[in-house]
């Protein structure tokens, strides 16, 4: 007596569902599926990220099915992509009892090129949602798939739904698994299970190991996670992740020390989650975080040390721009001085008088005043120029600031033949700057020029200092010198570190210009002056924040 189609049935669906590995389940799925159906050929089709793969192929021939995994993607070569994708998008079954007849798919490459009879393309649901297809064709026979065909492969489908549902949960908890299996077995990451009595029930290797304990240590039971291990200002930190812990199930990671068998701490960062079989018990992953602590604070120190070179630099530079300038600065105090004795003398020569001539002494005693704070002018302008002063930020009037440059500077340049013009504009708002720091730039600025021009013989050496609005918040500050033409290699390396086109220069004054105006919120930049020379520009907010 032969066996019922239902005994059939019965049997196949007990095969599939006896399977959880997803290699197995195709092997056994694909040749009950062509067997049944009365296919020739078939493909398993299922999701992969956002789209879809032939995961399976099966041929059969005589009594003989094969079936091979692959992982293809629906082309043409395939398969019948359009009534594929037909199937994927309504989750409806298609059915060609005839290929060759005109049909909604009769357009596809796939069955101009192959001659194949009936079609059937099922789609595989589990609660309504699509885990997979199946691809059927006959080659050599109309309407292979009949109803009672149809009917059994429709109750395949839905164990093999659930069957190919299963294996993917279990590829994923066995991918996990293998997971924190590496990570435990790699003893990279400190790993221990705990419960709320306080108890550390089991340890990883790199745990004990982090914290100076050994296995006889968490044999015995002497290891505990409370206040053994953990200082009192991390305490608070344990309570808040216990509690998230009870509601939730898992904590955020966080910061925090555990103290090690001798006393010294160590930083770690740990996360935890609650065993699911075991309520009153949970895991926790530990990181040691020496290494990076070390790093950060290696990175503090090495930015302070940048920091004070930096200072160190601006004021050699600083120091350095002013001695070029010596001259013009001995010229400018050494005049007022000698107007001084000249002024003293005279007042002398009116009190030796009988009777003295008092009105030309106080003339000459006012004019004496007047050379005193002239001299106090310059030398204060000086000792804000070379002092070496933390950076401080007030309103400046940066016309102003620039006068007393070019106070500074003028004895020097005119010496040197150098023609000095200023264009400020008026009204111009105030910046929030380090006075001194600017006062820096425009010096270093002006210093350049002058070395540049002192080359040019043959024609005049012009130096033009102006100012203005940059858009609606800011100011411009140019310097134009009519000095030898930059190269246009040198202009993209002006404000480099260490770059120089002088014989003996350091080749910092320009970079710490431009560090010490972007510092300000502006920005600094050189082109070519027209016809000859340089053209400096560099622009500043009036607004604290640089907005």
């Amino acid at each position: 007596m032969n066996p019922s189609p239902l005994f059939g049935v019965i049997k196949a669906s007990q095969a599939l569902s006896s399977e959880i590995v997803l290699p197995r389940l195709i092997e056994r799925l694909m040749p009950i599926a062509l067997e049944h159906a009365g296919a020739d050929r078939g493909l398993l089709i299922l999701p992969e990220k956002e789209d879809y793969l032939v995961r399976a192929e099966a041929r059969a021939a005589g009594n003989q099915t094969a079936a091979v995994l692959c992982q293809k993607p629906i082309t043409a070569v395939t398969c019948p992509g359009s009534l594929v994708r037909h199937v994927i998008r309504t989750q409806e079954s298609v059915i060609l009892d005839d290929a060759s007849r005109p049909h909604l798919f009769s357009e596809d490459d796939y069955l101009h090129r192959r001659q194949i009879k009936s079609i059937l393309c099922l789609p595989l649901l589990k609660e309504g949602r699509l885990t997979g297809l199946l691809y059927l064709e006959n080659s050599s026979a109309s309407s292979a798939f009949t109803p009672d065909r149809i009917a059994v492969l429709e109750l395949l489908a839905a164990q093999a739904a659930i069957s190919l549902e299963n294996a993917r949960l279990y590829g994923d908890l066995q991918e996990r698994e293998a997971k924190v299996r590496r990570v435990v077995d790699s003893n990279i990451i400190g790993i221990y299970v705990w419960d709320f009595q306080g108890r550390i029930l089991e340890a990883n290797e790199a745990f004990l190991r982090l914290l100076g304990y050994s296995l006889d240590d968490l044999v015995s039971g002497r290891l505990r996670w409370g206040p053994a291990l953990t200082p009192d200002e991390w305490t608070g930190a344990d309570k808040r992740s216990l509690i998230e812990l009870r509601a939730t199930g898992r904590c955020k990671v966080f910061e925090k020390e555990y103290f090690r068998t001798n006393g010294t701490r160590v930083p770690v960062l740990i996360g935890g989650a609650m065993l699911s079989q075991a309520r009153d018990q949970g895991v926790a992953f530990v990181l040691d975080l020496t290494e990076r602590k070390e790093a950060e604070r290696n990175l503090r120190e090495t930015e302070r040390q940048y920091h004070e070179a930096q200072i160190a630099l601006a004021h050699a530079n600083r120091v350095m721009t002013v001695g070029q300038l010596t001259a013009s600065i001995a010229h400018e105090v050494n005049q007022p001085i000698a107007a001084t004795v000249a002024n003293a003398q005279a007042a002398l020569q009116w009190l030796g008088r009988d009777p003295p001539d008092l009105e030309e002494v106080r003339k000459a005693l006012s004019a004496i005043m007047k050379d005193g704070n002239r001299a106090g002018d310059v030398t204060g302008r000086l000792r804000g120029l070379i002092k070496k002063a933390p950076p401080r930020k007030d309103e400046v009037e940066i016309n102003e600031a620039i006068r007393e440059i070019v106070a500074l500077a003028h004895g020097d340049l005119v010496k040197n033949g150098v023609s000095v013009r200023t264009e400020l504009a008026e009204g111009l708002p105030l910046v929030h700057a380090d006075r001194v720091q600017l006062q820096q730039v425009v010096l270093n600025l002006v210093a350049n020029a002058l070395e540049a021009m002192s080359g040019v013989d043959e024609r005049s050496r012009d130096l033009l200092i102006s100012t203005g609005k940059a858009g609606p918040d800011g100011v411009l500050v140019a310097v134009r010198d009519s000095g030898p033409p930059l190269a246009p290699a040198s202009l993209e390396r002006l404000f480099e570190a260490f770059y120089t086109t002088k014989p003996g220069g350091l080749g910092m004054g320009l970079s710490i210009c431009r560090s010490i105006i972007e510092a300000h919120g502006g920005r600094l930049w050189a082109s070519a002056n027209v016809p000859q020379g340089a053209h400096f520009q560099f622009t500043l907010p009036t607004h604290p924040d640089g907005a």
